[in-house]
């Protein structure tokens, strides 16, 4: 909704028309079920990160490339490429990570490779939430996993911290779109409507929210726990409560920012959560570390050379 023609000069996103992506790995980092097991280890996500970014996240810890768009250029041959690449490598799914720039880009590849039969793992939409419901139907049927961020209820939050006054507004519209196209969460081996067995067992399809609890707004985080308990009907998402939050990037406007999170404020969110009767998975304290952040070096990107 920028209406900047790409081809001219970048977006509010940042990025041009032609598609770049930062890296391509196998990340044994995100939710226990993307990552999958397989003979009792794990197999990892088959992460790909794109450049640019929809929205200002000031404390984004992927500044390099929702900021600086470091990436590589490619071709959307090149983007087939990686993502069967991926899968090669024994990825549990297709990781799609800040894709909302370049989702025509995407959805024409998903489309060829779901059409000719290749692509065989789930793919998960890894999102900010800042989405426009209309841009996400063509999406129907070559996405199985929403993986939206839910930041905030509170404008006044929103608009400091991410530039997006009206972001509860936009991401509220766009999670029942997603949920619409993707319904109640399914597992791997399990019935439809059955919880699973197994506690590390892999998702298929459905909605896995994440929120991220920021210092000095576990308030409404509270009022976003509220809302997701009433807005879905009972057990039909996920919903990921993230502690990690670090101090990142450029925060020498936003004082209260440069801390991290403490337990007293992550529990009181957790406990809301419990309350309106929302399962999912909580982060141990100790996540709260830059050393799992990826190295956004371009690798996985180039095709390997051929001797």
């Amino acid at each position: 909704m920028c209406r900047i023609d790409r081809t001219v000069r970048p977006g509010v996103c940042g990025v041009s028309a032609t598609l770049r992506v930062a890296k391509a790995m196998i990340h044994e980092g995100e939710e226990p079920c993307l990552i999958g097991t397989l003979d009792g280890e794990k197999k990892g996500a088959g992460a790909v990160f794109f450049s640019g970014c929809n929205l200002k996240c000031v404390f984004c810890q992927n500044y390099e490339i929702s900021w600086e768009r470091h990436g590589e250029e490619i071709s959307g041959t090149r983007l087939r490429e990686i993502f069967l690449e991926l899968q090669a490598q024994g990825a549990a799914c297709l990781d799609l990570v800040t894709p909302t720039p370049w989702l025509p880009m995407i959805a024409e590849a998903l489309t060829d490779l779901r059409s000719s039969g290749q692509l065989k793992i789930p793919v998960v939409f890894n999102c900010g939430g800042y989405e426009r419901a209309e841009a996400l139907r063509p999406l129907e049927g070559l996405v199985d996993i929403y993986m939206p961020d839910l930041k905030y209820m509170d404008p006044v939050l929103s608009k400091r911290y991410s530039g997006a006054r009206d972001y509860f507004e936009q991401a509220s519209a766009a999670l029942q779109e997603m949920y619409r196209q993707t319904g109640p969460v399914q597992w791997a081996n399990t019935p439809a409507g059955q919880e699973p067995a197994a506690p590390d067992a892999q998702m298929t399809k459905g909605l896995l929210i994440r929120h991220l609890v920021l210092p000095g707004c576990s308030g409404d985080s509270v009022r976003l726990m509220e809302y997701l308990g009433k807005a879905f009907p009972k057990d039909a998402i996920r919903i990921s409560l993230l502690s990690q939050y670090t101090p990142f990037g450029h925060l020498e406007a936003f004082p209260e920012l440069q801390r991290r999170v403490t337990t007293y404020e992550y529990e009181k969110v957790l406990k809301a959560a419990d309350e309106a009767g929302l399962l999912g998975y909580r982060q141990l304290r100790s996540s709260a570390t830059m050393a799992l952040r990826p190295s956004f070096d371009g690798s996985g990107v180039r095709p390997k050379k051929t001797s």
